[in-house]
């Protein structure tokens, strides 16, 4: 009888450790995989961190880039309509003066 007794708590032991083995390892498996999604939500994050700030760079450069390119076309501009009016009022007063002399000598 004890004999019978000892087996039954050999195989009543054994089946115990068999079943925390198990739970180990489906443990084991479970951190694993946690530690995985940890380190793809990560570079997920650090993808999006790395394009988000390309993209704030690439406004940055065409925001100044069109501030630049209005400041030349207006400085352009304005120096342009500057010496068409010189040019003109060059031109008036060339035109005064001859047309007083041309009268000056005719008369």
């Amino acid at each position: 009888m004890r004999g019978v007794v000892l087996v039954g708590v050999v195989v009543v032991v054994v089946v115990v450790v068999v079943v925390v083995v198990v739970v180990e390892v489906v443990v084991v498996v479970a951190v694993v995989v946690v530690v995985v999604v940890e380190v793809v939500v990560v570079v997920v994050v650090v993808v999006v961190v790395v394009v988000v700030v390309v993209v704030v760079v690439v406004v940055v450069v065409v925001v100044v880039v069109e501030v630049v390119v209005v400041v030349v076309v207006v400085v352009v501009v304005v120096v342009v309509e500057v010496v068409v009016v010189v040019v003109l009022v060059v031109v008036v007063v060339v035109v005064v003066v001859v047309v007083v002399v041309v009268v000056i000598v005719v008369e």
